[in-house]
């Protein structure tokens, strides 16, 4: 749901930025080029995102202390 609304919320920045009345064809034109062009970096930025978010390393340092006395039984 959030993502469709985001969809639509850019939808309607392309319109609104470019001033394109969807009712005329060239404009119909217009915003499908741009909407295609902006969900492909929206894309693209979402892949470079995930791989490094992926390629990151999320464990947590060890840092091992040797006990210094000696057991013994």
């Amino acid at each position: 749901m959030i993502l469709l609304m985001f969809l639509f919320f850019g939808a309607f920045f392309i319109i609104s930025n470019q001033n394109l009345h969807l009712s005329d064809e060239q404009d119909s034109v217009k915003f499908g080029q741009a909407y295609y062009n902006w969900a492909s970096k929206l894309f693209d930025n979402g892949k470079s995102v995930m791989g490094y978010v992926v390629k990151s390393n999320w464990m947590p340092e060890n840092k091992i202390t040797k006990n210094s006395t000696n057991i013994s039984n």
